[in-house]
């Protein structure tokens, strides 16, 4: 990654870590998402208990983005005792604590059954998913990347990426199968519930994995530091705001994309929900494959570049998307979604893995990728609001130019990030070399 890289990882090793890494965070990622379909569906009646249909929305998309205000946390702690106690230990944790919380909350009681102990557990149990699902990226993506071969790091980096739509494709899924199969309240419930197997079976598998081989030399060398997350701070917070900046137009045009949009096109009685779902998981389905073509594209081309497509595009397409989804026709709705994750989206969130990673040395890596990473997620969390609330003062065209303007402040930043892909750095150093004279 760095000058403190230092091993030299076997292909198999990477492949059978990666996909591990890979399995994890789809559990996980399968546990965040399906809260947001049952706070959407179900929680408003079934925890707040209110006449006003829009004020039980309001109060469980309100638990919703609790959840995200707790995954800074979960980064932090993530960061600190990954680069402390090492990779592997942070992720049997992480996933442990957001399996058990979202287990928890399918067996929760329900306004009737418990009075306001119901909602108050809820938020609880939220916070706790909040912050395991904080604590899960940094260490996954670490363990496929350090484990990698450093010319194959961008593609075995974005291996773990292909977990989030995988988990986004479990959670509707499991929905629609409770829906056929489940009657009441066990329709919201089962799903919940059924995590239990799948987090065992996440946590048999990352128990089965190696320590990370940068985490193994630091412990050799006693480079192990302190207090690494408080160190980042004071001596890389400048590194940190940047991927929070780079992070952007990927998180924040994600949730324009699909969270806002669900309610866009109700509000402006354009279309079904049910269009922008399909586009969603036609784009997500794309993004198995589109993740490792980009990730493995970044190793021969250059970080950069891959992360300027998204970026850029980010820019041109936000007034296009929302006029393709204004025609009100369900192919142009699912083409506006599937082109936004897929030319958006993707090639940005698959080089963040590898290009993140290789910014800082291995003794705070942990904690510098982690801390930048969960802190663009208190922006990203108020996207949808903010997108809302232009909506409804200047029509579509706010938020299609909230879009774009994501797109820019991550361009901005990635032209201020240095390149790290070995393939491009070592050209780079070779033509400088051989543009110099001769010693004599």
């Amino acid at each position: 990654m760095t000058s403190a890289t230092t091993h030299a990882p076997e292909k198999d090793g990477a492949v059978k870590v990666s996909i591990a890494s890979m399995i994890g965070s789809a559990v996980e990622s399968y546990d965040f998402f399906i809260y947001g379909t049952a706070a959407a569906g179900w929680f408003g009646k079934i925890f707040f208990h209110t006449t006003e249909p829009i004020v039980g929305i309001l109060a469980s998309f309100a638990t919703l983005a609790v959840g995200f205000l707790m995954r800074p946390l979960g980064g932090y702690l993530a960061g600190h005792y990954g680069d402390r106690l090492g990779r592997k230990a942070v992720l049997f944790w992480s996933l442990l604590a957001m399996g058990g919380a979202t287990v928890l909350i399918g067996a929760l009681p329900t306004y009737e059954q418990a009075g306001v102990v119901a909602p108050i557990l809820l938020i609880l149990l939220r916070m706790i998913q909040g912050v395991g699902f904080g604590a899960e990226w940094g260490g996954a993506v670490l363990m496929a990347c350090e484990h990698s071969p450093p010319n194959r790091r961008g593609f075995f980096g974005a291996v773990p990426q292909v977990g989030i739509p995988l988990g986004l494709l479990m959670a509707n899924g499991a929905f629609l199968m409770s829906a056929v199969l489940f009657e009441g309240d066990w329709v919201w419930r089962m799903p919940f519930l059924v995590s239990i197997v799948m987090v065992g079976i996440g946590l048999f598998i990352r128990l089965s994995v190696k320590e990370s081989p940068d985490f193994e030399a630091m412990k050799e060398k006693n480079t192990i530091v302190k207090q690494p997350a408080l160190d980042v701070l004071r001596n890389d917070w400048r590194k940190v705001l940047r991927i929070i900046g780079l992070r952007l137009a990927e998180t924040g045009g994600y949730y324009v994309t699909t969270s806002f949009m669900l309610s866009y096109v109700v509000l402006a009685n354009i279309t079904t929900k049910e269009n922008v779902l399909w586009g969603t998981m036609i784009g997500s389905a794309i993004g198995l494959v589109s993740h490792l073509i980009y990730g493995a594209w970044s190793d021969r081309v250059g970080r950069r570049p891959v992360y300027m497509l998204g970026a850029v595009f980010t820019i041109l397409f936000g007034i296009p998307m929302f006029m393709l989804i204004n025609t009100g026709a369900g192919v142009m709705v699912v083409t506006a979604i599937s082109l936004s994750l897929l030319l958006s989206h993707d090639p940005i969130f698959a080089v963040e893995p590898s290009w993140f990673s290789e910014q800082f040395p291995a003794n705070v890596r942990s904690s510098g990728i982690s801390l930048g990473y969960n802190g663009a997620s208190l922006v990203a969390g108020l996207v949808p609001f903010i997108a809302t609330g232009l909506y409804g003062m200047v029509g579509w065209i706010g938020p299609a130019i909230l879009f774009s303007l994501l797109g820019v402040i991550s361009t901005l930043c990635a032209l201020s990030m240095r390149e790290t892909a070995p393939a491009v750095v070592g050209m780079a150093a070779s033509s400088h070399e051989a543009r110099q004279p001769a010693l004599r």
